[in-house]
């Protein structure tokens, strides 16, 4: 379900089927498909009988400040998801988890304000403790993918693209591709080994605005009763300019803040407290 007030009872943020998901990804070429739902993974029930297909999953994460985050965790187990969802409220212990298991993951979308603020030492966290960032994301700006890949260069991260779709038309929008791998294994393989290209575009705000109404238009398909909200429909443009000046905003303010070179606590700063933590 969405997080708008009101529509939440309503709406949900995407009305795709996961094997209609994985028959357009087929037909747009992809070798391997994973899906990653916002703290789900009920689109296994459904492709799991699929070889080509593996799991994966965006956590939202509360950090240490209190700030939250996506965490995209790949090639995951229906037990990793439950010991994921009950340690994502702890960034740190979340993380124990993931490297205990040998689990591959990486910041998404590192330079939007989807998930609310975000705060300098944050972004240490991320440096020290996350292998992955997601430098080419179908939805956002072009500058902030731009900026995520050069914050990724930097701090020697593997680079990640995919979709970020919420509907069918967006499907594939981004993607990542490992040359010569034919299993989810070969695939993660070289994802690791640095051996992953980052294909496709940015998003916009046009394409962002189109997204939205697709998505108000599946709402009133399942729900006819919410056509009494059709009216609302016409301030999506509005909200989705907003959104997107905001994007621009939050982008600039922390890429500026990082290439000024302010400093930041980095995690050898935060022992004490992360010794307090877990003593």
């Amino acid at each position: 379900m969405c997080n708008t007030p009101i529509l939440k009872r309503v709406c949900r943020e995407s009305y795709n089927q996961p094997e209609e998901v994985y028959n357009r990804l087929k037909r747009l070429g992809m070798g391997l498909v994973t899906l990653t739902d916002h703290d789900s993974i009920e689109a296994a029930e459904v492709l799991r009988k699929y070889p080509d297909f593996f799991l994966s999953e965006e956590v939202t994460v509360q950090m240490p400040s209190g700030a939250e985050m996506h965490l995209g965790v790949y090639t995951m187990s229906e037990r990793d998801h439950v010991e994921v969802q009950r340690r994502r409220k702890d960034f740190i212990s979340l993380v124990m988890y993931l490297t205990e298991r040998k689990l591959f993951f990486s910041v998404n979308h590192v330079f939007s304000g989807l998930t609310g603020r975000r705060h300098e030492e944050d972004f240490s966290w991320f440096a020290s403790y996350v292998p992955a960032f997601e430098t080419r994301n179908g939805q956002m700006w072009r500058e902030a993918n731009a900026k995520a890949t050069q914050l990724a260069s930097q701090l020697g991260k593997i680079r990640l693209g995919g979709s970020d779709s919420h509907t069918l038309a967006g499907l594939g929008r981004a993607s990542t591709e490992v040359p010569g791998a034919r299993t989810a294994d070969e695939f993660l393989a070289g994802v690791r080994a640095g051996l992953g290209r980052v294909r496709g575009g940015h998003g916009s705000c046009v394409q962002l605005t189109v997204d939205v109404l697709r998505i108000v238009l599946e709402m009133v398909r399942e729900k006819p009763w919410t056509v009494a909200l059709a009216p609302l429909a016409l301030v999506v443009p509005v909200c989705t300019a907003g959104h997107w000046l905001n994007e621009i905003r939050f982008c600039r303010k922390w890429a500026a803040a990082l290439a000024n070179g302010q400093r930041r606590r980095m995690l050898w700063d935060l022992d004490s407290s992360f010794e307090a933590n877990w003593s």
